[in-house]
């Protein structure tokens, strides 16, 4: 998949499945997203915190096979050495990372780049930046993340709607319940975590929020 490629996905209504395998009932993040897959997600990010280099990297691997057999952009969270030894079509990023213009030093013009941003502020710089799309967020409290912010609500996320021409993920908090109001808002791309990794049954999750979008 080119870069164009990707990227157009990712400016499509559509659901962004995040890995999350402390909440996965037990299975793999493997498994997991083979799931993902086959229930028709269409962008997938590998996050992984807790875990050696090595296995992040493994799982990777077959990720990426997973992924490119499927036509699935796949996005490394953080590991910009992992996303580029893998052949990912991005990376995502945080505020307190390497600076997006050093990533773009590393990965070239040809990867994504992604980067989280709680406020207008950091938006505004987003697109200064050169990266080419933002994750809006946490727009309603979370667990998920250990380090997480206060929620920024939809507020933010309908500023950046009316006023940054990057492409953006909708992320944090957001469930089956409230999801129709985050689309409401002006977020085409979504992003759950808790929501498809903990579903006993995933596909039938994700035909339940395609419904509801």
């Amino acid at each position: 998949m080119t870069y164009k490629q990707a990227l157009s996905i990712l400016r499509e209504k559509g659901i962004y499945g995040i890995t999350a395998e402390e909440y996965s009932l037990g299975r793999s993040n493997v498994d997991v997203v083979g799931q993902m897959i086959d229930a028709g997600i269409k962008v997938i990010q590998y996050r992984e915190k807790d875990k050696k280099a090595r296995l992040r990297y493994e799982e990777c691997l077959k990720i990426r096979e997973m992924t490119r057999k499927a036509g699935v952009v796949f996005i490394v969270n953080d590991y910009v050495d992992i996303a580029l030894l893998v052949g990912a079509e991005g990376v995502h990023i945080g505020q307190d990372d390497l600076p997006p213009e050093k990533v773009r030093e590393l990965v070239g013009k040809e990867m994504i780049i992604g980067l989280s941003t709680h406020s207008p502020a950091q938006a505004e710089a987003a697109v200064k930046s050169g990266v080419d799309y933002i994750g809006v967020g946490p727009i309603f409290a979370t667990k998920t993340k250990k380090d997480v912010c206060a929620p920024v609500g939809l507020e933010y996320l309908e500023y950046v709607a009316q006023n940054i021409s990057l492409p953006f993920v909708a992320i944090g908090g957001i469930k089956e319940s409230n999801i129709a109001e985050v689309r409401g808002k002006g977020a085409a791309c979504i992003a759950l975590v808790t929501e498809i990794v903990g579903a006993e049954d995933i596909a039938a999750k994700v035909r339940n929020l395609e419904a509801a979008l």
